[in-house]
């Protein structure tokens, strides 16, 4: 199964993206995860929140193809424990491709939520959408070692 990442601006946090890096490394035995790194519309500052959300929805609809299962992170979205999130997981790997939306600072546009086969929520608590990048990289890690039988989950 492909994995990918859609995400907005850069991870300007060095420890963040040192996270980051290194579960992308060990997912590696399993699954090369694209980071697929869109502009953040929200630089200009722009303070039209649902101009900015409808720019980068936009952009992410561009790059996703027809064939891509997409999974948003959204706050409304359905929340899995690490086991149930491995079954997920599991479960596409029929797909060409599962792409993950992570909406930039004011979060993600209506019509890339619409083009969604999946919303998901990684927790009732908030967090940047910078921190959930690690987060999300951290769990398909964990869903990776409780597939292969690896007591990375408790």
């Amino acid at each position: 199964m492909n994995l990918g990442l859609i995400q907005f601006g850069k991870t300007k946090d060095r420890w963040l993206q040192e996270g980051i890096d290194e579960y992308l490394k060990r997912l590696e035995p399993w699954h090369r995860v694209q980071i697929i790194q869109l502009p953040d519309a929200s630089i200009k500052n722009n303070p039209d929140a649902r101009a900015v959300m409808q720019k980068e929805a936009e952009a992410a609809l561009k790059v996703i193809q027809a064939d891509d299962y997409v999974i948003v992170l959204d706050e409304a979205g359905k929340q899995y424990n690490s086991l149930d999130f491995s079954a997920f997981l599991t479960n596409l790997s029929d797909k060409r491709r599962v792409l993950f939306v992570i909406g930039g600072v004011f979060g993600v546009d209506e019509s890339l939520k619409a083009r969604a086969d999946a919303l998901m929520s990684l927790s009732p608590l908030t967090f940047t959408h910078r921190m959930a990048r690690l987060v999300l990289i951290e769990q398909i890690y964990r869903a990776c070692m409780i597939r292969s039988g690896r007591k990375y989950h408790i």
